[in-house]
């Protein structure tokens, strides 16, 4: 198992326009990802954010080759997507997470 981790800053002005973008856009195109075997979209509550949101994408992968796979052709895609539609204004961090024990 390979696990990515997608965090989604958007500043504070965002609020209505990107919860709608989660629910019509960001959604749906997770749901039409081919090589992550499973996801959880979440909005990231944190005493560190003072300013703007969190939302997290967590995927996981059959593999590293998958998980690879995704952030040099999806990803770059996504982003595009979201800078088009927001601009600068949405931040977009990637966290390669290469687990050592589960249970999952």
């Amino acid at each position: 198992m390979s696990v990515l981790s997608i965090t989604f800053h958007t500043t504070e002005n965002l609020s209505a326009a990107w919860e709608k973008y989660l629910v019509e856009d960001l959604h749906q195109m997770v749901e039409n990802l081919l090589d992550a075997e499973k996801y959880l979209l979440s909005e990231v509550e944190s005493d560190m954010i003072s300013e703007g949101k969190n939302t997290n994408l967590l995927l996981m992968f059959e593999n590293i080759e998958k998980r690879q796979d995704f952030i040099e052709i999806e990803l770059p895609n996504i982003t595009e997507r979201i800078e088009k539609e927001f601009g600068d204004q949405v931040m977009i961090f990637q966290t390669a997470l290469n687990p050592r024990k589960s249970q999952m």
